[in-house]
């Protein structure tokens, strides 16, 4: 320990690094092991790496019966465990015939931060070591063996997550959405295009790479409130198996920390913007000057008016940070993702945000028709045909009404009411909505008629 203390006190740096440089090489000529480490984190600790995961998966099973400290996980909906070593365990692993070495480490160093507690910067890694002698067998067949069997046990294993960002970081809880197609309320050719098309993105990883473009394709869902905009999303992260990434633009502070969650979003996975025509004012930069006029003389007249603007405007996001987002260089980095916007008013949108290929597909979700009904009375009341159906069928004809507002009369209310009465109050609420309707027609086309006359 003192010649330790005395060498890194005395000794020069540069001369320090000669010493340990020279040293290993003089160690290779008599240590006949060969040492390979894989990082947790690349590129600068900006996305965790897809090997180190693989690897982690791989020698879950090994560890459970080698290592003595384990680190366990819930997974599959809280119904299974999986272990993996802790920090600092060895396990042995063959293959082949040749015996191998795992050990997990860590690197943990304080960040350079003024908070009153400071925080640890933790860099894991797992090393694997053979003798040189098999080089050859290990980097190639055996890497490639624990690459597949681990991706392979990770989606066994997978517990699929929705996240949220708050500023940006990302947090997560388990998804567990139960909707599908098959309970979607829309007409059956329409889900099975939608659901072709999602199947054939997801298996067209060749296709992407061939035509030079990035893995991922965007899907603009519009229509009224309450047409299944978000159980649509469900929907299709239960039909591939992908995690959601529900974005809220009003908590990213600028266009840097948008970059920095799109880096971190992980592939097999669908990025959500709800409401885009809510969550910043996109369009702005692109408004006329009078508009702007008005606006500012209006700011002028009502200061409160002013306030809730300038919150409102807190977030420095900017169209062209949105559309670099979805199709930038920075949009490649990882793959297989969906980017999923969807919007009550799809006429309020620049249209550079949903040209083709940003926005590759636009699925409108409008007022419930017959087919639609259909699918909701299976789902509610396990019904394929009844003696009302026909009645409502001529209503929705000219009724519009959203597929919430009829799942609602569906849902039986206590455990007395039958299915005479739930198609009763549909029945009523339809012909209420369309004598409602009909007024509304009558007092615009009197409205129009003054107005002609007046103007003669």
């Amino acid at each position: 320990m003192f010649v330790w203390a005395v060498f890194q006190q005395y000794f020069p740096y540069q001369f320090r690094g000669y010493i340990e440089k020279y040293s290993q090489r003089l160690l290779s000529f008599v240590y006949p092991y060969i040492q390979i480490t894989f990082n947790e984190f690349t590129g600068e600790r900006l996305m965790r790496s897809e090997a180190y995961s693989a690897i982690e998966s791989y020698l879950s099973s090994t560890s459970s019966s080698q290592a003595k400290r384990l680190k366990a996980d819930i997974v599959k909906n809280n119904r299974s465990l999986v272990l993996s070593m802790d920090d600092h365990e060895e396990v042995a692993d063959e293959f082949q015939g040749v015996k191998l070495w795992w050990a997990s480490g860590k690197h943990v160093c304080k960040t350079q931060s003024f908070a009153f507690y400071p925080v640890t910067d933790e860099k894991r890694f797992y090393k694997l070591t053979f003798h040189k002698k098999h080089r050859d067998l290990i980097i190639g067949p055996y890497l490639k063996h624990v690459l597949q069997e681990g991706n392979a046990i990770k989606v066994r294993n997978r517990q699929r997550k929705l996240y949220t960002n708050n500023g940006s970081n990302w947090s997560h809880v388990v998804f567990e959405h139960p909707a599908t197609f098959q309970t979607l309320a829309m007409e059956q050719d329409k889900k099975e295009e939608i659901m072709e098309d999602l199947v054939t993105f997801s298996q067209a990883e060749e296709f992407y790479s061939r035509i030079g473009r990035a893995w991922k394709r965007g899907y603009l869902l519009y229509g009224p409130p309450g047409t299944g905009k978000s159980t649509m999303i469900a929907a299709m992260a239960n039909l591939l198996g992908y995690d959601i990434y529900d974005l809220e633009l009003t908590a990213v502070k600028d266009n840097t920390e948008l970059r920095k969650l799109l880096i971190e979003t992980s592939s097999k996975s669908i990025i959500v913007i709800e409401d885009i025509d809510c969550s910043l004012d996109l369009t702005g930069q692109r408004r006329p000057k009078k508009e702007k006029k008005d606006e500012a003389e209006e700011m002028k007249q009502h200061p409160m008016h002013k306030a809730s603007k300038e919150e409102a405007k807190s977030s420095q996001v900017t169209l062209s940070g949105l559309l670099n987002f979805i199709d930038g260089l920075w949009s490649a980095c990882g793959g297989e993702r969906l980017i999923v916007f969807t919007t009550n008013f799809v006429e309020k949108l620049d249209p550079a945000l949903i040209r083709k290929g940003r926005m590759d597909k636009h699925i409108e979700l409008s007022y419930c028709g017959f087919e639609a009904f259909k699918v909701l009375a299976k789902n509610y009341q396990k019904l394929d045909s009844h003696k009302l159906f026909g009645r409502i069928q001529d209503l929705l004809r000219e009724v519009r009404i959203t597929p919430a507002d009829v799942a609602e009369h569906l849902m039986p209310k206590t455990a007395s009411r039958d299915l005479q009465t739930c198609f009763e109050s549909l029945i009523q609420a339809l012909e209420s909505a369309k004598q409602a309707q009909d007024s509304n027609k009558e007092e615009t086309a009197l409205i129009q008629g003054l107005s002609e006359k007046s103007v003669q």
